[in-house]
């Protein structure tokens, strides 16, 4: 479903009932039109989908069109968003789960027991929904690897669930503030954390989806990448037991500059290229104003991803990307494979042009050579 965020003058111009064509194939930027435009169709024979030595991933976040989207062509689950799952699935933010009491709002805390009605530890409730909503995702493209990006909503956003309210900070900035590495060990947040490892833990232990893996998001310091990983292993998560692997997002310039340090900590590293170009840039994408000037191929980003990549292959780490540049831009992915990039994940719509991109890159490469 095509879909325009942020139109400016949108409910100005359109009225209820006015046919429009939405169009999200032309880049980044959609395109609203009068009337009912004509299109073209593609049909694609899959079977005759090229092979490529870099690894094609994709970014999934529904359960639900999990088993749908395995049928396309792909190396695995580069991007598994346990945002959805709790958004959609529990609905509820974990503290207020673990702490009714402190729920203020009559109408929360009835939506709270309505939805927990049969559920004596409340907690259970949080852990059963999120590991169902994993292992559908993993079971779906077992045995291929499924990288479970741990929870990475700002405080604004864990604000808006179920009964958030009573236990968020309200900030200036939520992007620069309470999430990611630094939220899962620190005191105010613990508790909740573990339930989300208990989640985890379920899916590879009792589920037996052992393909799931694990990404760390927003993680500015070793030392916070330290913290997590204990944290992690003190809830039965320990890195390499039973084949578990954890990676970090690469999505600060600190994961760039320092990149030797998180790769002896990490068995890899997945870029995030939304949240690093506008932190390198120090571009708010979500203003009007200044997006224009949200470029994922402004050469300092390019600089930063191809530290990273460099500093991966340097240690002997798998390194890919996951953010929204290479479903966009065909040079990106050219850049991308022309550093030795391990593995390139894309939105489910963009994975034909994708692995068409990469495959000519590829052969771009070794005619160089």
């Amino acid at each position: 479903m095509p879909c325009v965020v942020g139109t400016g003058n949108g409910t100005e111009v359109l009225a209820d009932g006015q046919v429009v064509t939405v169009s999200c194939a032309e880049g980044e930027t959609g395109s609203v039109y009068r009337g009912a435009l004509p299109f073209e169709r593609r049909q694609v024979d899959l079977a005759t989908m090229p092979r490529t030595e870099t690894k094609v991933m994709l970014n999934v976040g529904n359960p639900g069109e999990a088993f749908r989207l395995a049928a396309l062509p792909n190396d695995g689950v580069g991007l598994a968003r346990v945002e959805f799952i709790i958004a959609s699935f529990v609905r509820v933010q974990p503290l207020a789960l673990l702490h009714s009491d402190r729920v203020r709002d009559p109408a929360a805390r009835a939506e709270i027991e309505a939805l927990t009605a049969g559920y004596a530890d409340r907690g259970e409730y949080f852990v059963e929904r999120l590991a169902e909503g994993v292992a559908m995702i993993a079971a779906a493209f077992h045995p291929k690897d499924v990288i479970v990006r741990l929870s990475d909503f700002k405080s604004s956003e864990y604000a808006g669930l179920v009964g958030g309210r009573d236990f968020e900070p309200e900030e200036g900035n939520p992007m620069l503030g309470f999430r990611g590495a630094f939220r899962y060990a620190h005191p105010r947040y613990r508790d909740a954390f573990a339930l989300e490892c208990r989640a985890l833990r379920r899916v590879r232990e009792q589920m037996g989806l052992t393909n799931v893996k694990l990404m760390i998001p927003f993680c500015r310091t070793p030392a916070e990448g330290r913290r997590v990983l204990d944290l992690l292993a003190a809830n039965g998560l320990a890195r390499g037991a039973n084949g578990l692997e954890v990676y970090v997002m690469a999505e600060i310039p600190a994961n760039a500059i320092l990149v030797d340090e998180f790769a002896a900590l990490f068995d890899g590293f997945s870029i995030g290229s939304n949240d690093l170009t506008q932190l390198v840039l120090g571009v708010d994408r979500d203003s009007e104003l200044v997006a224009p000037e949200f470029d994922e191929r402004n050469p300092a980003v390019l600089s930063m991803i191809g530290m990273i990549i460099d500093g991966a292959r340097r240690a002997g780490r798998k390194v890919g990307i996951c953010g929204q540049a290479p479903s966009d831009y065909p040079d990106i992915v050219r850049f991308l494979v022309g550093k030795g990039i391990t593995s390139i994940s894309l939105n489910p719509d963009a994975v034909v042009r994708g692995l068409e991109a990469v495959a000519a890159a590829e052969a771009a490469r070794q005619a160089v050579r």
